[in-house]
């Protein structure tokens, strides 16, 4: 036996299609809403539509509705503007090399030069799999892992004679 659907606006014909023209003078009267009042909302990324032209606008733009993001992860949209369809709408996000303020990500020539524990966090978020870590700053044993790190760094750092360097190589205790 065929499927036979319920509610169906449109009458069955004698082939057993459903012929919108062929019941009303309009082919569409069922399936057009009527015309709401416009509301002002947010769309993604920020964009406010308060009226209906500029959301037209920005849906034409690329803006929408969608639960996905307008970038990939890791990426940001360009700040200069671009609509979204646009090559080169989307940039990479760097984390903020900063020595000030509350969420800094490197220590000043004064402390000691080097990224924060924070600052090295940020970078593993950006770069997964990532095995950077913080300074050996304390007392080591002889022969073990971070004694291992610090002599590497020493000798990879020699060479360093700006005023960050030499900070980091005694933070370091080279």
């Amino acid at each position: 036996m065929a499927y036979k659907q319920k509610n169906n606006p449109f009458s069955v014909t004698s082939c057993g299609r459903r012929r919108s023209y062929m019941t009303t003078d309009s082919p569409t009267p069922f399936y057009q809403k009527e015309k709401e009042e416009f509301k002002a909302h947010d769309m993604y990324d920020k964009q406010h539509a308060d009226t209906l032209a500029k959301h037209l606008k920005l849906k034409k733009e690329g803006y929408d509705h969608s639960p996905y993001k307008r970038c990939w992860d890791g990426y940001k949209p360009n700040p200069d503007g671009r609509p979204a369809k646009e090559s080169g709408s989307c940039v990479p996000v760097k984390m903020r090399k900063t020595t000030k303020g509350k969420n800094r990500t490197f220590r000043t020539s004064e402390e000691g030069a080097g990224m924060t524990s924070k600052g090295v966090a940020a970078y593993k978020k950006e770069n997964p799999g990532s095995k950077l870590k913080t300074a050996v700053t304390g007392k080591v044993k002889p022969g073990s892992k971070a004694a291992g790190r610090r002599k590497s760094f020493c000798a990879r750092s020699k060479g360093w004679t700006g005023e960050r360097g030499k900070a980091a190589r005694a933070r370091w205790k080279c």
